[in-house]
């Protein structure tokens, strides 16, 4: 609505619930002429913008394969197949508001105001939470946006339900080749649980690449991050791209950056790009003809997160293909009196 009064919106990621609405919102601010910008903070950083120029100038040649991995969830509930009870909502809380276009249920300090994200009627789970940080290097490097198509399919899950998102997933990502690039295979990973026999906490990462000295940490201290498998070597960057590096160090040592071919963002701030949008009408770096496409793949992805199974998606058409009824799988029920107003 605001798009449509002509205002310019700053959205922070999650932009959208659903991938309808991703693609909803680019056309609606294409159409308004308004100026936009997601708040994924890393993409106007340099770290991602090195990481691209690496990558394009053949630092590690073709890339086939990148892996992108988090800690999270750092928020309960994950893995909860049964509603909660109910308790008495705060005096200060709107709870009717704060459901908002989401199905009635009664309020629980569980849902809100943080652990939302757990919920699949509210949330995106640690996909949708994270991926358009950490999976934003990978997503302009590998020019994603250019592929006709992809599918999406589930390797591996824990806790998978209808209520909230499953405590580990690891799913893939295929894109065929996209200009000069090669077809490409992304890896999410993401949750953690105890042990079984030790009760000790266990990450869902990648592998550590074959040759990668354990000593060397990938992306952020292993927490969050991502690496690329080129057939010439492997990069890897943290989570905002940051601190993008050939592995192992010993490839640094007489490697040479390429010359700066990816535009910089002054003082690397969202903020500031977007207030720069407004007084001068240069697009900000994150608007949502990148933003848009962009949360619309990691909310595809969510789609096979929730319902284990592998779905083709026609990036062209904006539609799942070989499903009836596609329309309703991207797009939701709203609450009476939520609908979307156009």
């Amino acid at each position: 609505m605001a798009m449509m009064m002509g205002k310019h919106v700053y959205v922070q990621k999650p932009l959208t619930h659903t991938v309808a609405e991703a693609r909803l919102l680019k056309n609606i601010a294409a159409e308004c002429g308004v100026m936009t910008q997601m708040g994924n903070q890393g993409h106007c950083g340099n770290g991602v913008r090195t990481l691209c120029e690496m990558i394009w100038s053949g630092a590690i040649g073709d890339v086939r394969e990148v892996h992108v991995w988090t800690h999270r969830p750092v928020w309960d509930n994950q893995g909860l197949a049964e509603p909660l009870p109910p308790e008495v909502a705060p005096e200060n809380l709107d709870w009717d508001r704060w459901i908002g276009a989401a199905p009635w249920r009664p309020y629980n300090h569980k849902i809100a105001p943080h652990d939302w994200r757990a919920w699949q009627d509210f949330g995106g789970g640690s996909l949708g939470d994270m991926a358009c940080h950490i999976m934003d290097a990978a997503y302009m490097s590998m020019k994603l946006v250019e592929a006709p198509d992809y599918t999406v399919e589930v390797v591996e899950q824990k806790g998978r339900n209808d209520q909230t998102f499953p405590i580990a997933t690891t799913i893939k990502y295929a894109f065929p080749a996209r200009g000069t690039m090669p077809p490409v295979d992304v890896y999410w990973y993401d949750g953690h649980y105890p042990d079984e026999k030790t009760g000790e906490e266990i990450y869902n990462r990648p592998k550590r690449p074959a040759g990668i000295p354990e000593n060397e940490k990938l992306g952020d201290d292993d927490m969050n991050g991502s690496f690329f498998v080129g057939d010439k070597g492997i990069l890897t960057a943290g989570e905002y791209g940051g601190e993008p590096r050939l592995m192992p160090a010993t490839a640094m040592k007489d490697y040479t950056f390429p010359p700066e071919t990816a535009e910089r963002i002054p003082d690397e701030s969202p903020y500031f790009d977007w207030v720069r949008g407004i007084k001068t009408g240069k697009l900000p770096c994150s608007n949502f003809d990148y933003a848009g496409p962009f949360t619309e793949m990691v909310n595809f992805g969510n789609l096979v997160v929730k319902s284990g199974q592998k779905l083709h998606w026609d990036n062209m058409k904006g539609e799942v293909m070989d499903v009836p009824n596609p329309g309703e799988i991207v797009s939701k029920e709203y609450r009476k009196g939520w609908e979307l107003p156009c």
